[in-house]
């Protein structure tokens, strides 16, 4: 990670204990992609708010938060909480990626804590799949954006669609892709992070919405045409 320009000053080490894992195994179709996650008892799922430097959150642009970590069990919660508690008290912008995983917890559970943490955003990132299994919103991209405004209000919401692009609400305004390209897909996992940290990169370096946009359906196609994570 310190090789791609991350900061790892601030990671917390625990000895003795155990890094979470996830097996995936590739599939083309009809075959699914499979994943099988072992993170029970991972160091990450033991984390309290206690022990998180929250100095690093007071003093940061901007703070990203995932609902994979909510997922792992409800002291991540309290951390999440917490962290937009200290993020509102600096003034600090929130986002946060939805990244629904049925695997880690029921939509029940999903909805029931999304639902706390939505009207604190800035930022929210969400997949069309995901916004119809967790909170049963389906119709046109504009109507699913206008739903979840209300359960956002503060929030410059993304709903992204798979090929078909994304479709990005900000103020009044449904911004879509100015592109969409056209690309020999190799590996899908991850693109849906990459297109927030293009969004993400874009909006801190002052771009426009629609710049943003362009931004990250840029990168998460040039995902797509790379084994892993990492778009680049």
């Amino acid at each position: 990670m310190t090789g791609h320009g991350v900061d790892c000053s601030g990671v917390l080490r625990r000895p003795g204990s155990r890094l979470g894992l996830y097996f995936l195994e590739y599939g083309a179709a009809p075959r699914p992609v499979r994943v099988l996650y072992d993170r029970r008892d991972s160091a990450l799922s033991r984390l309290v708010p206690e022990e998180v430097d929250w100095g690093l959150v007071r003093r940061a642009r901007m703070v990203h938060l995932s609902g994979i970590t909510a997922a792992l069990g409800p002291s991540l919660r309290d951390v999440l909480r917490r962290a937009c508690d200290e993020a509102e008290g600096a003034g600090v912008t929130i986002s946060l990626d939805v990244n629904y995983r049925s695997r880690l917890w029921s939509a029940q559970e999903a909805r029931a804590f999304l639902l706390e943490i939505f009207p604190r955003l800035h930022y929210l990132f969400i997949g069309a799949d995901d916004a119809a299994t967790v909170f049963d919103l389906a119709g046109s991209p504009e109507e699913t954006l206008g739903a979840l405004r209300a359960l956002a209000p503060r929030a410059t919401t993304a709903l992204t669609l798979g090929e078909a692009g994304s479709a990005v609400r900000a103020g009044e305004v449904t911004v879509r892709p100015s592109k969409l390209y056209d690309v020999t897909v190799v590996d899908r996992l991850g693109a849906g992070d990459a297109y927030a940290a293009g969004f993400l990169w874009a909006t801190l370096d002052g771009r426009p919405a629609q710049e943003a946009v362009d931004a990250a359906s840029a990168l998460a196609a040039l995902k797509c045409t790379i084994w892993g994570t990492c778009p680049s």
